[in-house]
């Protein structure tokens, strides 16, 4: 079996949100070898932004699952953690989003690599950055850190209580 690279991104703003980012760290495997996480930052809301802040974190992790398998697996995943359905950017206990697979370019009715709003929202290029920031988008053929340069950033800030594990 072959390994992939992929990026998840991951976001909580309801509840215990740093437990909910842990929760959803730590049920990954064994689909998922996570090889290194960002910060974890909080940002404020977009779209709809009568809810409260996000934590947000980004995670670089092999996987031997296709794109469409390792997305049921994330989706079996949150519905586990309990999130429930709501509004499109909406408060939601977990989100989980395949941001990078490899290289790989698709867009199926239920899948789109890279995530198709990425390289506008810094809550989640910040955290990327971290990780990847010469990592070149595919199609935009920009690194994280470009598209880092070109984003609103306003509010975005690392999550600085600690927390004993």
């Amino acid at each position: 079996m072959e390994d992939h690279v992929i990026y998840l991104g991951l976001g909580s703003n309801l509840g215990n949100r740093l437990n909910n980012l842990k929760a959803a760290v730590n049920n990954l495997t064994p689909q998922l070898n996570v090889l290194a996480k960002s910060p974890i930052y909080e940002t404020p809301p977009i779209g709809y932004t009568e809810q409260p802040p996000f934590l947000n974190q980004v995670l670089k992790a092999l996987t031997y699952e296709d794109p469409e398998p390792l997305l049921g697996h994330l989706k079996r995943l949150e519905i586990a953690l309990g999130r429930q359905p709501g509004i499109p950017n909406g408060p939601r206990l977990i989100d989980l989003d395949i941001l990078f697979y490899d290289d790989l370019v698709q867009k199926t009715p239920s899948l789109t690599i890279p995530h198709p709003r990425l390289h506008e929202r810094g809550f989640v290029l910040v955290p990327l950055n971290d990780l990847a920031p010469d990592l070149v988008h595919p199609l935009l053929n920009l690194t994280i850190h470009e598209l880092l340069n070109q984003c609103d950033v306003t509010g975005i800030q690392v999550y600085g209580r600690e927390i004993s594990s």
